[in-house]
């Protein structure tokens, strides 16, 4: 974990904000959508940059100092 407990607790926070966020999302397209794939492909598509980006985030933030 990385030396700095606030940006951990941080981390941890967005994520969880992240993963709340990633609900209603689906559950907005799911609201309109007439089937699955009216739901699932839109989803995925617009979820996947957004989860890819705070992991990638969460990598860099939480990295040990010294490490590359």
């Amino acid at each position: 974990m990385a030396s700095r407990p606030g940006v951990t607790w941080a981390v941890i926070v967005a994520f969880i904000l992240l993963l709340y966020g990633t609900v209603m999302v689906f559950l907005a397209f799911d609201r309109v959508s007439h089937s699955n794939s009216d739901t699932i492909r839109p989803f995925i598509i617009t979820m996947a940059p957004v989860w890819a980006v705070a992991v990638a985030a969460a990598v860099v933030l939480l990295r040990r100092p010294g490490l590359r």
